[in-house]
């Protein structure tokens, strides 16, 4: 379909709670996930949120195979999720470097839950229910994040551990598998 141009920190799209979906069979919504796989590819990302794109649905898409991002992390299946709910499995937490496509060039340590359980529906309307932990679980919960307008800087502890990836990591990002 087409590459979509990425809203950036400071919109206030990007602060707001993302509406649910009400008919997952309308063909809008598949015009959109195909942006949103297209635009995820082009810039390499790990995930996208609707919201990212100026879409305030309840959309996210997440995958990784192989992706210079993130090179030393774990695959995550591709996975189209619509009006997800997460639930943290347990009270265990670990920080982890995140970037994200909205907030370009820049890296910080976020606390996330270590496992979740997440549950939505897929673009078939099918439902899912996952349960999972590590890079995967970090994943989900940063796009789920974008859809009650929360971006990830706002969840680091201390802004010591924010900053530019060209400062922080001037050999190269590397980041470990969570």
């Amino acid at each position: 379909m087409a590459v979509r141009a990425i809203r950036r920190m400071g919109d206030p799209l990007l602060w707001a709670r993302a509406q649910e979906v009400t008919d997952i069979s309308a063909p809008a919504l598949a015009d959109l996930v195909a942006d949103m796989k297209d635009t995820m590819a082009a810039l390499q990302g790990a995930g996208l949120a609707a919201p990212q794109i100026g879409v305030p649905l309840r959309v996210v898409l997440f995958g990784v195979a192989a992706n210079p991002r993130y090179p030393g992390a774990s695959a995550v299946p591709e996975t189209i999720l619509v009006n997800p709910i997460i639930e943290p499995l347990d009270d265990e937490q670990e920080e982890a470097w995140e970037g994200c496509l909205s907030v370009p060039g820049m890296r910080g340590l976020v606390p996330r839950y270590r496992r979740v359980r997440y549950r939505g529906f897929g673009l078939d309307g099918m439902a899912i229910d996952r349960e999972v932990e590590g890079f995967h679980a970090r994943v989900v919960q940063h796009e789920c994040d974008h859809l009650d307008g929360i971006l990830y800087p706002a969840r680091i502890r201390d802004l010591k551990c924010f900053g530019y990836e060209s400062v922080l990591f001037p050999e190269g990002f590397a980041e470990q598998d969570a």
